[in-house]
């Protein structure tokens, strides 16, 4: 029999092939990206303290009913304890969690036992409980993007009117300002938060209903009165399980989450290039970039909610993968969702927590958000002269290519676009003095930014 030693607590303890491992504090994803108040969700410990609370709250539903006696109710709530270690114990040998679980909450009652999960089956209380954990890492998800959106906004704020170049392509565009980028970040986190209430509403349900979702050994009145104590929605039809599209929805919807970190996450990592270099994430006294090479500063921040997105998305795809099940239940979900539900709220916590960090302490050089719109010769002018020579009879044609072929000689040549133009002849002929100095004023770039801001709903008042 294959044997393997490990510590908890201290303690040394053997595990042997075909047992459980587990600890009041089990959890799956690594402790490198678990925060304290997510993992105490996840849990071993909180997961049968839900499960009891909601096997408590059935028999006192029975009491309601006139099913079980109040005195039997009182010395189950009275006496009934957990032990994990117990539960582990018997789980090795049942090979089913919940009917482990049940028998240890039995063995610490005397007669009344025989009402503990009285009508009842495994996914009445293992979905239900699920949600009820849902609802809880869900505050901390919250609360992550409430922070979150408050960082963008000062930012947005702070750098309102800081031009910048924009880029397409990652070529030299057009001037934009780094609060606009902040304010576009800021307007995706709002989306979400939007979302995230509209998905609670459907989210927060659960079901006592029985074995196929037909109440033949419980009531709908026994589900309600459990259901609307835990502050959860009754799920108008179901099989043995919850529907699971709404856990598909929900894996969707921190996947989606992720992708808006990873966005702001790259886009930190191109400006920090060498290049660019107009943003860096904070760097800590003591901080080391590369074990080689002592010079670099690296966005390990960004580049870790960068990977930790695609972990998020494969969550989903895990989870969009357990939505049929056969007939009306089988377990393939289970293994999965034991995985990812866990994994995924933890992650993404973590990431809501990181990259605020980041943003709280970013650098920005403005002064290289200069120096890099100059390095350009100034190109992004050639839309402003493109308009005006159209403004004043040429073609759209006619007027794109000669702004085109001033363009690619300022690159050839390395020689500064506005001057290129103010020193053809052709284009002298068609634009005065006063047009040339609208053309070539950066301020146009910027005019309606305060009409952006304002339509986002975030002024410095």
């Amino acid at each position: 029999m294959f044997k393997y030693r490990y510590k908890e607590g201290g303690n040394e303890h053997i595990w042997q092939r075909g047992e459980p491992i587990r600890s009041a504090n089990q959890k799956t994803m690594i402790e490198r990206y678990t925060r304290e108040a997510m993992k105490a969700i996840w849990s071993d410990e909180h997961k049968f303290s839900l499960w009891l609370t909601i096997e408590l709250l059935t028999v006192e539903a029975w009491v309601a009913s006139g099913v079980v006696p109040p005195e039997d109710y009182e010395r189950i709530k009275q006496h009934a304890r957990l032990d994990l270690k117990r539960i582990a114990e018997l789980e090795a040998e049942t090979r089913h969690d919940v009917i482990a679980f049940t028998r240890q909450i039995s063995e610490t009652l005397g007669e009344e036992r025989r009402w503990v999960h009285y009508g009842l089956t495994s996914s009445d209380i293992v979905d239900t409980a699920l949600m009820l954990q849902v609802r809880e890492a869900n505050r901390l998800i919250w609360d992550g993007l409430v922070r979150l959106e408050r960082i963008l906004s000062d930012l947005a704020l702070r750098y309102k009117r800081t031009v910048m170049i924009g880029r397409t392509h990652g070529v030299h565009a057009e001037p934009t300002t780094f609060g606009l980028k902040a304010l576009y970040w800021r307007e995706a986190v709002r989306r979400h938060m939007t979302r995230f209430r509209e998905l609670e509403e459907r989210l927060y349900v659960g079901k006592l209903s029985g074995a196929v979702g037909t109440y033949t050994q419980v009531t709908p009145e026994v589900e309600q009165y459990v259901l609307s104590r835990l502050g959860l929605a009754v799920a108008p039809v179901v099989t043995q399980t919850l529907p699971r599209d709404l856990h598909a929805e929900y894996m969707a919807y921190l996947a989606l989450v992720g992708t808006t970190l990873e966005t702001i996450a790259v886009e930190l990592r191109h400006l920090q290039r060498t290049e660019v270099r107009e943003v860096e994430e904070g760097f800590a006294p003591g901080q080391k970039g590369s074990s080689a090479m002592p010079h670099k500063k690296n966005p390990i921040s960004a580049e870790n909610i960068t990977g930790l997105s695609r972990l998020l998305r494969g969550y989903m795809v895990s989870a969009y993968e357990s939505v049929a099940l056969w007939h009306e239940r089988d377990i393939s979900h289970s293994s999965v969702e034991r995985v990812i539900f866990p994994d995924a709220t933890i992650l993404l916590d973590y990431m809501l927590a990181r990259l605020s960090d980041v943003l709280s302490h970013l650098v920005v050089h403005t002064e290289r958000m200069r120096n890099n719109m100059d390095r350009g010769y100034h190109l992004y002018f050639s839309s402003q002269v493109l308009k005006a020579l159209i403004e004043q009879g040429w073609s759209r044609e006619t007027a794109y290519d000669t702004v085109q072929r001033l363009a690619l000689r300022a690159w050839e040549e390395e020689k500064n676009f506005p001057e290129l133009v103010m020193g053809d002849a052709t284009l002298r002929e068609v634009l005065s003095e006063e047009t040339l100095r609208t053309i070539f004023d950066e301020g146009v770039y910027i005019r309606h930014i305060d009409t952006i801001f304002k339509r986002a709903k975030l002024s410095e008042d």
